[in-house]
């Protein structure tokens, strides 16, 4: 997996994924920044997010739950000095279909929280991280 990072202006920077997607990064002002992009920290709340968020749906699909929907809600708080690591992030899965079974909801979370997830399992070495989720019926016109 590779990665290149470059600067655009100030302290902006232009990263762009190997596999040829990119997306902007900035400070806020008051750190010379412009407001052009996502911090670097917010990305990897992103990261997290986007991880957990395919490992869910991926495992309920394969366990035959009719997800029409779902999203990942994520809270963080960070340490007050440097290196201001994350020290406690809460996901709140929002996961919407038919006829979904609690208990298999519940256990594609904690799969991905405890073994597929690398954002996860990563950032649970320096941060308390806790899931919670809700269930929501699909409308039948969906």
């Amino acid at each position: 997996m590779k990665t290149e990072i470059n600067l655009v202006d100030g302290v902006a920077f232009n990263a762009t994924s190997g596999s040829g997607h990119s997306v902007t990064m900035d400070g806020p002002p008051e750190a010379g920044g412009k407001n052009l992009g996502a911090r670097p920290m917010e990305m990897l709340l992103m990261g997290l997010g986007g991880c957990s968020a395919y490992d869910v749906v991926t495992i309920l699909r394969k366990s035959r739950q009719n997800v029409t929907d779902l999203a990942v809600k994520i809270e963080a708080k960070r340490a007050e000095t440097d290196p201001k690591v994350f020290t406690s992030i809460h996901l709140l899965f929002k996961v919407t279909g038919r006829d979904l079974k609690n208990t298999i909801v519940e256990r594609a979370i904690s799969l991905s929280a405890e073994k597929y997830c690398s954002a996860s399992i990563m950032l649970g070495k320096s941060a308390n991280i806790t899931h919670a989720y809700e269930i929501h019926s699909a409308s039948d016109s969906e």
